[in-house]
């Protein structure tokens, strides 16, 4: 019996997999996030849909296909959650369509409640310059929260390496905002571990990525990134902003 085998099995013992309170979602990420602290990220996965079931999910931003290839893996046919916020790269929106049309996933597009027009009829034109913090939560943060109401857990593709406030974050952890456990199943990889799962898989990756863009994000927010800059140097450049609010 494999170890992912073996989690998926006390997994199902120990718990029913649908319908749980905060208090019962608080108690799951009390006694399985430090279990899970050092498992294989197909591992995380595994406990995860057996755990969770269809209230599991995948949300990702399409700088590569990463963890929606982890995913597809252990559960086909998983839920691939995608937040269109009118402003993306067209190759942020060729990579969602790609990873649709290649892999063994449901994908779903999630749109903000205005259009970018209707939100500058409402708050003025560029409200990414004006008021950056609220246009993420707007057209990020609110849409994201409304599009995990039918899910208990979702799983992300944050990485402690990518930045020194996530240093701390979690395998398995819990998003008090949005009532959520929130699974990191790659949040120990390395960049090196990273490239080495996209080269020996095929895996799709965003061309920007190749082009100086190692964090995209909306095009507006977002800048190439000079040699021996910070990764996400390039987003929200020259202001004090460092996260859109998804991961805070």
């Amino acid at each position: 019996m494999t170890a992912a085998t073996t989690l998926t099995a006390r997994a199902n013992r120990a718990i029913e997999t649908a319908g749980r309170s905060p208090e019962e979602l608080r108690d799951l990420v009390s006694h399985w996030g430090a279990e899970l602290e050092l498992a294989p990220a197909e591992d995380i996965i595994e406990w995860a849909a057996a755990t969770f079931g269809e209230r599991f999910c995948v949300t990702s931003s399409m700088g590569d296909a990463v963890l929606s290839h982890l995913a597809s893996k252990v559960v086909p046919g998983i839920d691939v959650v995608f937040l269109d916020t009118g402003y993306h790269f067209a190759e942020t929106i060729g990579t969602r369509d790609a990873v649709e049309a290649t892999m063994p996933v449901n994908l779903l597009t999630i749109t903000p409640v205005q259009s970018v027009a209707e939100q500058d009829a409402e708050y003025g034109k560029d409200l990414y310059k004006t008021d950056p913090d609220l246009c993420c939560k707007l057209r990020k943060v609110e849409p994201l929260a409304r599009s995990l109401a039918g899910y208990d857990a979702w799983a992300t593709g944050l990485r402690r390496a990518e930045t020194r406030n996530r240093v701390i974050a979690p395998v398995i952890g819990w998003d008090a905002k949005k009532g959520k456990v929130k699974v990191s199943p790659i949040a120990r990889w390395s960049d090196e571990q990273v490239e080495t799962y996209i080269a020996d898989n095929g895996i799709l990756v965003n061309p920007l990525v190749y082009d100086g863009y190692p964090s995209i994000g909306c095009a507006p927010c977002t800048r190439r990134v000079a040699p021996g800059e910070d990764a996400r140097s390039g987003r929200w450049a020259g202001t004090n902003k460092t996260e859109c609010g998804i991961h805070m």
